[in-house]
């Protein structure tokens, strides 16, 4: 095995990402860049991403970005290993951007192609600055995605637990928008939920009679929609965004607390490590709690740096990196895959959500 140069881009969503990443023979990974071009101004005027106006997004600045990358990593594309870029899960109009541009650099430089699933970079996230060996328990929080996985090794993730209808982070973007927050919602609530006192509203507990590790968030996101209908001073206001938080972070926990044990049995002569990744991994209380949930059980707990929870391109690159290593390559036909579920055999056998033209979607 060989030290790997690999050029990642991600472009699932609203972030026109690129990143450079080497990773040597031993497993050592170094990020030598990371450049996020994002699109909040353009999204914000309408509380949300605007798929279209993504996608033209990344057409406008995806060389652009790619170029600052190289630039800022002191490489040329002759330096590159190999380029990687997300295939799916995402807005499939950006997701063929980003997967349009990795393969026309593979085709003209004559390099391999890796089409990565951009919930495997969330995975590997926490890598880029830590030495996590496989396997791991992972927990998989973001905007659109709520995840409770075994991740065994490259490409291989066991699902444990989805969400049932609404994942976290859109729960508190939703929330965050009912309470008149700026977009994007999440952070503007944490921010908001400081000093508030998570105690001063009752909020449903959603799945207590059932024992797996599903997760559903949108019976508590219709409850505290109602209640900040009623709410009109700053300090209700802010105890009701502490109260959503404290919630959010307990269900997180409770689902991750049941995984903790079946994960043990399974796995436990390998090791008990645990691993927080996306979006939602960058809450502090959500951290905070979690953290407690993995002392509690013996587990190490680990996170990615706060600028790889969100979308960007060093995980992808890593991701690439890894299949890389193990002689695992795409075909410059690679589909641009809107839906596109780690653990492919789950998502048939017991699927959370009905299927639609495009397959399975967890």
């Amino acid at each position: 095995m060989t030290t790997l140069t690999v050029l990642g881009i991600e472009t699932s969503c609203d972030e026109t990402a690129a990143a450079v990443v080497r990773r040597d023979a031993a497993g050592h990974v170094e990020v030598l860049s990371s450049v996020v071009g994002s699109q909040i101004a353009a999204h914000a005027p309408y509380g949300g991403v605007v798929p279209e106006i993504a996608a033209r997004a990344h057409v406008e600045s995806i060389d652009g970005i790619v170029a600052e990358a190289l630039a800022e990593a002191g490489l040329g594309y002759d330096g590159l290993s190999g380029v990687a870029a997300t295939a799916g899960p995402g807005l499939v109009g950006g997701v063929m951007v980003g997967l349009s541009f990795g393969k026309a650099v593979a085709l003209a430089r004559g390099l391999p192609l890796v089409a990565v699933n951009h919930l495997e970079g969330h995975a590997v996230s926490a890598r880029l600055a830590a030495d996590i060996p496989y396997p791991f328990l992972l927990l998989l929080v973001s905007g659109g995605h709520c995840q409770l996985l075994a991740v065994e090794g490259v490409g291989a993730c066991k699902r444990l637990g989805s969400t049932i209808d609404d994942a976290a982070g859109e729960a508190f973007d939703k929330i965050a928008k009912t309470l008149g927050l700026p977009y994007p919602g999440g952070p503007a609530l944490e921010k908001l939920a400081e000093g508030g006192n998570p105690e001063a509203f009752a909020l449903p507990r959603a799945l207590l009679g059932r024992k797996d590790f599903d997760f559903s968030f949108s019976g508590l996101k219709t409850a505290a929609a109602r209640l900040a209908e009623g709410v009109t001073d700053e300090t209700g206001r802010r105890d009701l965004a502490a109260a959503v938080q404290a919630a959010i972070a307990r269900q997180l926990s409770e689902r991750t607390d049941r995984a903790m044990a079946a994960y043990a049995q399974a796995y436990g002569s390998q090791g008990l490590r645990f691993v927080v990744a996306g979006g939602v991994a960058a809450n502090k209380a959500v951290r905070a709690k979690l953290m407690e949930t993995a002392q509690s059980h013996g587990f190490s707990f680990d996170a990615p740096p706060l600028a790889y929870c969100t979308d960007n391109a060093a995980m992808i690159a890593l991701a690439g990196a890894e299949r890389l290593a193990l002689g695992l390559t795409d075909p410059l036909d690679a589909a641009a895959r809107p839906r596109w579920p780690l653990d492919a055999a789950a998502a048939a056998a017991n699927p959370t959500h009905l299927a639609g033209r495009k397959g399975a979607k967890a």
